[in-house]
């Protein structure tokens, strides 16, 4: 089998490189791919990244399978486009998408359908959108409706920091990618007290497969201090998502996610990532919802997945109500007749994953998340092991050398018997790697430490 990866950071990465542990595998294409996946034997590149190249291209190709990683192609509707032409692709279509592109859309899904959320107001006003904030006062949280990269969203703790974040993200230059012909909008919701989980499942229609539970770090400094980014490291699992909160996310969030995307002509087929609010009591609230994978979560994720995780996506590529038609599932305990007559392909799978803990540190670039400086030489970087693998996000190779591409450059994972053991199995890497400018948050899985 031939599978094609879309995407080029370290999410793509370890999906890439678990995809290619499967027996069944020939190939695993990424487009457009990094110099950590140009370089590893069992993958190869692609310079591709427009929806219509990329269909194209896998049709000329014969690809299988076709996976995505980030938003925007998603929002570009290339489940749509693959479908269309016939091709098996992971992932939701333009519309069921907007749980993602569209903040304000998102909002008011989960207020439609009673999903706990915080209280929100959405505007397209900038004088409204002041208004309503000094009405409210600080802490509030501010965010662009459209993508913005995983840096759309401004906790703020004071008026002046609120007000300009809304004219941020009302300016022509806040870079947030909106669906055509929408004005740009800011969604102003409550602040909420408590700690953050991710809480991702592949779904099919009605179906819903819980992933390992993972817990992000966003802001770039130490403590959680400093400016939003697109996730300075991640471990999992997340211990704060206990048995009962994880069957109440189950239950009071992606069920009736899940129905109400039906509900409304929009079944949902992909990856849901729900970002969680528990609060101090118990309380439980949706911060967001993507639509794909958490980038850096995916990474120490992968690292405990045992099962072939090529068969899993496969069971979850076919469009709802379409047959499947790989020949047989052995590790999962499948024959071929069991999946052509299965209405939700993913109700008999049970993953396997690894008991130990996983942590990623992310090495960043100079001057991330703001101006980043790209070009610097990364020297040093260890092959990986049974414990330990270092995903590329943002590197080429030239000539004898490793350069940085972008703002999030390496994600260094390592597996332990415990958060304190997987962190410093994980920092022992990072203290090896070296590139001019480089940052790192020093307390990755602190809250599990304490």
């Amino acid at each position: 089998m031939k599978v094609l990866v879309i995407g080029s950071g370290g999410r793509e990465h370890a999906l890439a490189w678990k995809i290619a542990q499967s027996p069944k595998l020939q190939c695993v294409y990424v487009a457009p791919g990094n110099g950590g996946t140009a370089l590893d034997p069992k993958m190869q590149n692609v310079a591709l990244s427009e929806v219509q190249d990329l269909k194209h291209w896998a049709l000329e190709h014969a690809i299988d399978l076709t996976v995505v990683g980030p938003e925007g192609p998603l929002a570009q509707g290339v489940v749509d486009v693959f479908r269309d032409a016939g091709l098996r692709i992971v992932g939701p279509t333009q519309a069921a998408a907007q749980l993602e592109s569209s903040k304000a859309f998102s909002k008011a899904f989960m207020k439609r359908h009673k999903i706990p959320t915080a209280a929100f107001e959405t505007f397209s006003d900038a004088a409204l959108a002041h208004a309503h904030v000094e009405s409210l006062g600080v802490p509030i949280v501010v965010k662009a409706d459209g993508l913005a990269a995983g840096k759309g969203v401004v906790v703020a703790h004071s008026l002046a920091q609120a007000h300009a974040a809304i004219d941020h993200m009302l300016s022509p230059d806040a870079h947030v990618v909106m669906a055509p012909g929408a004005e740009a909008r800011v969604v102003i919701e409550a602040f909420l007290e408590g700690e953050e989980a991710s809480f991702m499942v592949l779904c099919h229609g009605l179906s819903a497969l819980p992933l390992a539970t993972s817990q992000d770090h966003k802001r770039l400094l130490d403590g959680d201090l400093g400016p939003n980014t697109g996730g300075m490291g991640a471990y999992s699992p997340a211990g704060v998502v206990t048995p009962a909160v994880h069957a109440r996310v189950m239950r009071e969030i992606i069920a009736p996610t899940l129905k109400g995307m039906m509900d409304e002509g929009m079944p949902f087929t992909g990856f849901l990532y729900a970002g969680l609010m528990i609060g101090p009591q118990g309380e439980l609230h949706t911060l967001e919802f993507n639509t794909r994978l958490g980038d850096p979560e995916t990474q120490p994720m992968m690292m405990r997945l045992k099962s072939d995780w090529f068969e899993v996506l496969w069971a979850a590529s076919a469009a709802p109500n379409v047959p499947h038609t790989l020949e047989h599932f052995p590790s999962l305990g499948m024959g071929h007749s069991e999946v052509m007559q299965s209405a939700h392909p993913l109700d008999d799978i049970e993953l396997v994953w690894d008991r130990r803990v996983s942590l990623g540190v992310v090495m960043a670039a100079h001057g991330y998340p703001q101006q980043v400086r790209v070009g610097d030489v990364v020297a040093n970087l260890p092959l990986g092991s049974d414990t330990t693998q270092v995903f590329h996000a943002a590197t080429r190779r030239e000539a004898e050398h490793w350069v940085t591409t972008g703002g999030r450059v390496l994600c260094v994972c390592a597996l332990g018997e415990n958060v304190a053991k997987a962190s410093q199995l994980a920092y022992e890497l990072v203290k090896t790697i070296q590139f001019e400018g480089e940052q790192h948050r020093t307390d990755i899985g602190w809250r599990a430490k304490h």
